[in-house]
């Protein structure tokens, strides 16, 4: 922690985007431009991911002021999976607070991939962030709840508040994720040994589980995000679920680990703190302006969306969204000498 932080007042970054049907235009040229994205592969780990049709395809994007734009399959339901760890960290740093969740919980990339238990053992059982595995079992298990069925509820709440609707499970991606977890069990074993995890670590896992199989739309996902990207306050509802700080803090961390080990590519192509799950979803955040959502099952290597990376990338630059890009503010023909 960097002492005397908390007395300097935190300016936050706006701005606006393109006139509406602009908006719509460049959202449709996303969708078509990403159709190129032939590659990758449905997810197979995980029976029910399997069963998925690899041709689905849907970009929406939420402006914060509510408006909503989508192309393609954006109202078909899919299980959330990884995605959920941002919008759980969000929650569990609501409740209490940035100091004691990063005591708990790192947020440097760990180079790994998602599910590593090297990672754990190299770090003397310090979670190194909350967007892999081992991360987000241990996030799960500071959600408040006296009963791992009250943690649940509390997750089911909280991610749709985020969504501006009531999200269900999916009983079939639960239950074939729950067949296939030892793994994740595994991982919950290990950071029970270094007093990682205070509870049950099978009811934790039990939990995790059940969070990344919530079905969402690419719609929600866009209205999830842009309720980050509004510090906090659902464009559509007007409900805030988590403060602007927590906002920050996930967007932080969603910079640096939302895409695994190929995050530092993604901000480098993209440009902004986003989230993939391997089902075929990414959510992405433009601080200020909007969220992304888009559903595309073919997986990358990393368990990331091809042609949701190709869609999101073409609207990062066709809208001006990267949190890097910047032009002279005095065009240089203007200038003085010095």
């Amino acid at each position: 922690m960097i002492v005397g932080l908390e007395e300097i007042g935190q300016r936050a970054s706006t701005g606006a985007l393109p006139g509406r049907d602009q908006v719509d235009v460049l959202v449709d040229d996303a969708y078509r431009f990403a159709l190129r994205g032939s590659g990758g592969e449905v997810a197979d780990y995980i029976p029910a991911l399997a069963k998925a049709d690899p041709e689905l395809f849907g970009v929406a994007v939420a402006e914060v002021d509510g408006g909503l734009h989508a192309v393609g399959d954006t109202d078909v339901p899919f299980s959330i999976q990884s995605i959920s760890k941002a919008f759980v960290y969000a929650l569990v740093c609501d409740n209490l607070g940035h100091e004691q969740v990063m005591a708990r919980i790192g947020v440097n990339n760990t180079g790994l991939a998602f599910n590593s238990v090297i990672a754990i053992e190299l770090n003397d059982g310090h979670p190194m962030n909350p967007m892999v595995n081992a991360g987000a079992i241990a996030t799960t298990a500071l959600i408040p709840g006296g009963t791992a069925g009250e943690q649940w509820e509390a997750i089911k709440t909280g991610l749709s508040a985020f969504a501006g609707r009531p999200l269900d499970l999916d009983d079939d991606v639960y239950r074939s994720e729950a067949a296939t977890n030892q793994r994740n069990r595994a991982i919950a074993r290990l950071l029970e040994s270094y007093h990682r995890v205070d509870v049950d670590p099978l009811e934790v896992v039990d939990v995790y589980t059940r969070q990344c199989s919530l079905l969402v739309t690419a719609k929600d996902l866009a209205v999830m995000a842009a309720t980050l990207a509004d510090g906090g306050v659902n464009p559509v509802t007007g409900r805030r679920v988590v403060s602007a700080t927590v906002c920050r803090d996930t967007l932080a961390v969603l910079a640096t680990n939302g895409l695994y080990e190929r995050s530092g590519e993604w901000l480098f192509d993209i440009g902004l703190p986003g989230k993939s799950g391997v089902a075929g979803g990414i959510m992405a955040v433009s601080p200020g302006k909007a969220g992304i959502g888009t559903f595309a099952p073919r997986l990358d290597p990393a368990g990331n969306s091809v042609r949701g990376q190709l869609a999101t990338a073409y609207l990062s630059r066709a809208l001006g969204l990267s949190i890097f890009a910047s032009d002279a503010a005095v065009p240089e023909g203007d200038r003085g000498a010095g």
